[in-house]
């Protein structure tokens, strides 16, 4: 009795250490990196811009990283920062790159050839795959008008395209066929209007496609809530109605398109990616400091005031996400007319 018990004490110990060795081992491997360079696909003043700006001031204004720096890559909708990041993959290992909805979009159209199977760790026999690192907000789209436009409600804008669709140009901060073209057209097909008559005006990030509503150049603008409310707030424009199933509380006077009798809703993810080859435990450092970052309050002060709703999705799980997303908005995309 005494030789079964002296065995299975140290059988105990043995697996004592080998447990705490591995919890040492898991907390190294999610260790939380100092410095983020934050990729972003589009111009200033878009959804990715501001997101990763919100995110890295959240980071950094907390002390769960010491410094977050940014640059701006815009091109072919979002595919010139994608190929930049897989061709530079060697030195991106400190890189987090911004991105959303589009994504699958743009894939589904061929803007670019990428998907989010390239960007995603999909299996350890690929070499050419940016790892997920993590789905962290997520947003609803708006349409705006200028504060001085006659038209005052999304029920007139309806009826203005029902009677001349040319008569209403849309603005968006994206590429034709993407989530700001495809949201509006969404909307007009639910109002019983042909969503292929639909004028859309593309524009290079969100800063861009609010120039040219303000310039009278277009009538409405398809833009993220987390924009919109932020410019409605500094008296620049009105929102005529949002994709939410319920009144937002950053603005409780807009109505949602459901609401109004359009059955639309719509809510666009916002994640971050790794460079191609990026070892696991840094991507798991990538993640822990996300996750940490909800319980901030600086972040809580940057997600109410821009009207993001917090949406974690971690590594296989994100990707499991993206793949039931791609397949609802390609079935929906096929049924406008946007894909064959």
């Amino acid at each position: 009795m005494k030789k079964l018990s002296y065995c299975n004490c140290m059988c105990f110990l043995l697996l004592s250490v080998f447990l705490i060795g591995t919890m040492t081992s898991s907390v190294h491997a999610a260790s939380i990196p100092e410095d983020v360079h934050f990729l972003i696909p589009g111009g200033a003043g878009g959804g990715w811009d501001g997101t990763a700006r919100g995110v890295g001031k959240a980071l950094a204004d907390s002390g769960i990283i010491k410094h977050a720096s940014f640059e701006n890559m815009s091109g072919g909708g979002g595919g010139k920062a994608i190929n930049y990041l897989i061709t530079t993959k060697e030195r991106q290992h400190g890189t987090m790159m911004v991105n959303s909805t589009p994504i699958v979009i743009r894939s589904l159209t061929g803007v670019f050839p990428q998907s989010f199977r390239d960007l995603t760790l999909i299996a350890s026999v690929i070499a050419d795959y940016a790892t997920l690192i993590a789905s962290v907000i997520a947003d609803y789209a708006a349409f705006v008008v200028p504060k001085n436009s006659k038209i005052k409600s999304w029920n007139e804008v309806v009826a203005m395209f029902k009677k001349d669709p040319r008569s209403v140009k849309v603005a968006g901060g994206s590429v034709q066929g993407s989530m700001d073209h495809l949201v509006p057209a969404m909307a007009m097909e639910a109002a019983g209007g042909d969503p292929l008559a639909l004028v859309y005006v593309p524009y290079d990030a969100g800063g861009k496609a609010m120039a040219g509503l303000l310039s009278g150049d277009t009538q409405v603008l398809s833009t993220g809530f987390s924009e919109a409310v932020g410019l409605a707030n500094q008296g620049e424009v009105r929102i005529l109605a949002v994709t939410s199933e319920k009144r937002l509380s950053q603005a409780p006077d807009v109505p949602t398109l459901k609401e109004l009798g359009y059955d639309v809703s719509f809510a666009n993810w916002r994640g971050f990616f790794g460079a191609p080859g990026l070892p696991e435990e840094k991507a798991e450092g990538y993640r822990a400091m996300l996750k940490k970052m909800y319980d901030t309050k600086e972040w809580e002060q940057i997600r109410s005031r821009r009207g993001w709703q917090n949406l974690y999705k971690p590594g296989q799980e994100f990707h499991d996400f993206l793949v039931k997303q791609e397949k609802v908005i390609g079935d929906l995309m096929r049924k406008l007319g946007f894909l064959k």
